[in-house]
């Protein structure tokens, strides 16, 4: 790294000596200085891979249930029941409904929605007062869970909820993290997004990557899936109430050397939906700001007991 970095800076100056070399030079440093930053990212990535892209071999604490699933819920008190049944008839091919906790929270919604998820036979409803976003909503819902694993997904079910069973299937193997990927081999997106929202989460991805050490194809995929001590770790720690929350946790999952695999997934995107493209994204890079913010200041730092739950660097 040195030795390239060094030569780019000795072949600018050399080549352009005819020229005023104070801004040779800046150009010179400037271009050492990205070869280096290149060299340091590809050198962390290659130890970050080979730390989380390989199961972990720890045994599954009990828990009363072997699933949980987490459902954040605004304003759907016209389909939460359809998706409370859902999820216990199309999971059913992997584990019996006494073994499977469904976790409802309405994030401050003005409707029924809490009501109508109880009735439906959701195993727990959480109704939160205020509105808090969907990373506050996964966030309780999460917290509250009692699952060996633990998964959360769209009231929409805009992924099939058989999708999960790949993904706990991936857990079973050893991994602690499983995340769902539009873009991964294999998935495919039965309605298509948007041109605009299209075009907003590749930006947001390729935001990201001024954050993360890792190539992630999807970060805001709404599948994913975790052991449930793992779960309770990463969630004690976020902090982001918004859609950078899955940022927030795959950051975490590098910052602890978490196992993690990407797993594809199928898509059938609803035309309704509470995210606003302007609004949002101005926000999303807010809070990528606030997570390089809390990572400086330590607010992400694991105690011995967490330490112990990981097998990880304490950081």
């Amino acid at each position: 790294m040195v030795v390239g970095a060094g030569a780019i800076d000795l072949l600018i100056v050399t080549s352009l000596d005819d020229v005023d070399p104070l801004p040779v030079k800046l150009l010179a440093v400037a271009c050492a200085a990205s070869v280096r930053a290149l060299f340091y990212r590809v050198f962390l990535l290659r130890i970050l891979r080979s730390e989380i892209d390989r199961p972990a071999d720890r045994p599954l604490a009990p828990a009363p249930y072997r699933i949980s699933v987490v459902v954040p819920a605004l304003c759907e008190e016209d389909r939460i029941g359809q998706t409370v049944a859902r999820l216990g008839e199309e999971l059913a091919v992997c584990v019996a409904r006494s073994d499977l906790e469904i976790v409802v929270v309405d994030d401050g919604s003005d409707d029924r929605t809490a009501e109508a998820a109880r009735e439906a036979g959701a195993d727990q409803v959480i109704r939160l007062e205020a509105n808090l976003g969907k990373g506050g909503a996964v966030r309780a819902g999460i917290r509250a869970a009692t699952g060996q694993f633990v998964a959360f997904t769209d009231a929409d079910l805009a992924y099939e909820p058989a999708q999960l069973i790949g993904l706990i299937e991936r857990l079973e193997q050893g991994y602690d993290v499983a995340i769902g990927s539009r873009r991964h081999a294999g998935a495919t997106e039965i309605v298509g997004r948007g041109l605009l929202r299209e075009m907003g989460s590749r930006v947001v991805n390729l935001a990201t990557h001024l954050l993360l050490i890792g190539q992630y194809r999807d970060t805001q995929c709404g599948i994913k899936a975790f052991r449930g001590d793992v779960a309770q770790v990463l969630f004690a720690h976020t902090r982001i109430n918004g859609f950078a929350f899955d940022v927030e946790l795959l950051h975490l999952v590098e910052r602890y050397r978490i196992s993690l695999v990407e797993v594809p997934v199928s898509v059938s995107n609803s035309e309704r939906s509470t995210v606003r493209i302007g609004r949002d994204t101005v926000r999303l890079f807010s809070d990528l700001l606030r997570i390089r913010h809390n990572s400086r200041r330590g607010l992400y730092a694991l105690t011995p007991a967490e330490h112990d739950v990981l097998g990880a660097p304490s950081r």
